[in-house]
């Protein structure tokens, strides 16, 4: 497999590890919105937020807390987060192995800015029913 999140967790590639646990490692993002801009990933390859077990999901989320509360104690203080994960090419996923960025906030024009492009949404009623029908199965 070619996964440069994948090297990166066997050490192939070197990357400004922040901390690590069982089931996930947090790094500098090479390419940061903000000071302090962490991508947190799974050391096993799973593709995206959907496709991963309970296990998986609980060890980055753990990890995703741990760096922010880092971040927040360290001398940056940023004055707020973003926690971002993109899922498919369409949704802006560039590495297709499943990764939550971390990215702090100092100012509302710094960092990740969010945009809102509504123009195509339904009507809510008909999406809620849609999402009923379906939130009673299990998907995992």
């Amino acid at each position: 497999m070619d996964c440069i999140f994948c090297k990166i967790v066997e050490k192939q590639i070197p990357a400004k590890i922040i901390a690590e646990n069982e089931g996930a490692v947090a790094f500098l993002d090479i390419q940061p919105m903000s000071d302090g801009h962490t991508v947190v990933i799974p050391k096993k390859h799973v593709m995206n937020l959907s496709q991963a077990d309970k296990k998986t999901l609980h060890d980055v989320m753990d990890l995703v807390q741990e760096v922010s509360l880092t971040i927040q104690d360290s001398s940056l203080k940023p004055w707020g987060f973003n926690y971002l994960s993109n899922e498919g090419s369409i949704a802006g996923q560039v590495v297709m192995h499943f990764h939550i960025h971390v990215i702090p906030k100092y100012g509302k024009a710094e960092g990740f800015k969010i945009g809102m492009g509504n123009k195509f949404l339904g009507d809510i009623d008909k999406i809620y029913g849609e999402l009923k029908k379906v939130s009673s199965k299990k998907h995992i």
